[in-house]
């Protein structure tokens, strides 16, 4: 079958989509007798044990039926596979999109570089391994002899957010399965105050540091490898006995004596997409053990299978997209807030942000030319309960409306709690995203308008029973195979980020003291 790439506005699909603008009443659907039966109907089973719960969106029979020939028309599952199978996706930089074949095969074998590509992912991981158990044993040590007892990693954007939010989503559930080896750190802000407190707080002797750029010239993750070889040089320490590099094999950072080792990736993953590559898989398999983190992809793995199904009320990751482009750009809503009831998953959202807006943040489509439909919305989000006391005055009575997409688990990690009026600290924080659920849905009449709540706020809820490694990897597969399917909708190209480029080369011309005009007004407000 012949792929076709059509703008979202050219589809018939997609117009009689148009047609059902509010065709739900949640307050209806939710608030009457036949409330508990669309809750039990409305939910797909995703890879790792995890559950897609749809039931406060709002969509009908009707709705599902024309997003499923939506699905049909667009060929996004078509495309799914062409992206496995190794075609271009990538147009703006003309790239291959291998990020799924980290953690499985779905399809052919890819030959790209003159190489078999899941092999060669499948030896990287094997080589971080090895190196990972050879710290752990203390066949690696440090110049004392002494074992490493920490991981800091230096790195910016995808190679910070994805790998720091696994790591402290899976910190709690290490400890109290003991497969907790090594505290991580991460330094990334160019900020020296960022650099300056992960130093300050480390044990430099006994940290190895992994420097993470694809390119080997990324200009903040260069500076803050400078702050820490510094840093070591002061206490006395050779940086090439304490550092290791993530990079391309084409880098300067590549067979450099001034590393222990290099683990290798290449341009056929964005950074943003990377946890399941050595961005993320030397850091958390040094600090919680290679199972670990081969655990995390087998569960990504799952989800990625998942996705190729052509049913979307059996396609998690594609059903979730529709409804968000329904939501997008029918219903008209700007932004999604992602609420995580779970501590673990704290950092979780501000990986999302840029997963989701650096992809689908276009206003081109995948040839260069103007589209004239909103694409990405915006992202945000913080864990609950803390998010309740702080924006979710907005999110209920607000005058825009932001749908939802909680994440909650039914046990905590650490397997530790207190019983409290009755109740343990878990139950009191799957009641608070329950309620919330139906607080949104169905709101609260009342002759005073400033207690009224109007309801109609949709959400969508993501459970299973705790935050495994597993099933961190099913729930970012999830997330990616869900923008990856949007970004087919929105005819977009989903996998490069120019948007990026221009302020780092402005920042170039101001440090290089060529700045003029206006641009130099500003840097003369700093001091520059």
């Amino acid at each position: 079958m012949a792929i076709s790439w059509e703008n979202l506005d050219k589809l018939q699909s997609f117009k009689k989509l148009q047609s059902l603008k509010n065709a739900v009443s949640l307050v209806k659907e939710l608030g009457d007798a036949n409330g508990a039966e669309r809750v039990k109907k409305y939910n797909v089973p995703m890879g790792a044990g995890l559950t897609y719960n749809y039931a406060a969106k709002q969509v009908n029979e009707q709705v599902l039926a024309v997003l499923t020939s939506l699905a049909d028309e667009a060929q996004l599952v078509e495309k799914y596979e062409e992206l496995y199978n190794g075609a271009v996706i990538n147009t703006g930089e003309k790239r291959m999109v291998l990020h799924q074949l980290t953690r499985g095969q779905l399809g052919k074998d890819v030959m790209a570089d003159g190489v078999n590509k899941r092999e060669f992912y499948k030896k990287e991981q094997q080589r971080i391994a090895e190196f990972a158990e050879k710290v752990h044993s203390g066949k690696i040590v440090n110049a004392n002899g002494e074992k490493f007892t920490t991981v800091v990693q230096i790195g910016i954007g995808g190679s910070d957010l994805g790998p720091r939010a696994m790591y402290l989503a899976l910190e709690n559930w290490a400890k109290a399965n003991g497969t907790f080896k090594m505290d991580a750190k991460f330094i990334s802000n160019v900020d020296p105050d960022d650099a300056t407190a992960v130093l300050k707080s480390t044990d430099l002797a006994h940290s190895i540091f992994i420097l993470v750029s694809k390119s080997g010239t990324t200009l903040e993750t260069l500076t803050n490898e400078s702050f820490v070889k510094d840093a070591l040089k002061k206490a006395g320490l050779n940086p090439a006995k304490h550092m290791i590099a993530v990079t391309s094999e084409t880098s300067p950072l590549a067979h450099n004596p001034d590393y222990l080792e290099a683990f290798y990736m290449d341009d056929y993953i964005g950074g943003r997409y990377s946890s399941t590559s050595g961005v993320g898989g030397a850091v958390l398999s040094l600090a919680f053990g290679p199972k670990v983190f081969a655990d995390f992809l087998d569960g990504a793995a799952e989800e990625d299978k998942l996705s190729a199904e052509k049913n979307p009320l059996k396609n998690p990751a594609l059903l979730d997209a529709l409804i968000g482009v329904y939501e997008r750009n029918v219903q008209e809503y700007p932004s999604t807030a992602v609420l995580p009831y779970s501590q673990a998953l704290s950092r979780f959202p501000a990986h999302l942000q840029q997963l989701d807006m650096e992809s689908n943040g276009k206003s081109v489509n995948r040839f260069g030319e103007a589209i004239n439909y909103p694409t990405g919305p915006v992202i945000f989000g913080e864990p609950g309960t803390n998010g309740q006391h702080s924006f979710y005055q907005l999110l209920h009575q607000g005058t825009d409306v932001i749908p939802l997409q909680f994440i909650a688990f039914r046990e905590n990690q650490a397997e530790n709690d207190v019983v409290i009026e009755g109740s343990t600290s878990q139950k009191k924080l799957c009641a608070n995203v329950t309620a919330q659920i139906m607080a949104f849905a169905c709101g609260k009449k009342d002759e005073n308008p400033n207690k009224a709540f109007s309801g109609e706020r949709p959400s969508s809820i993501i459970y299973a029973d705790r935050v495994t490694p597993k099933v961190l990897g099913a729930l970012l597969a999830h997330y990616e195979n869900k923008v990856m399917f949007q970004g087919f909708l929105w005819n977009v190209n989903s996998f490069d980020q120019e948007g990026v480029q221009l302020g780092k080369k402005l920042a170039k011309t101001v440090l290089s003291g060529e700045a003029s005009g206006a641009l130099k007004a500003y840097t003369e407000l700093l001091g520059l």
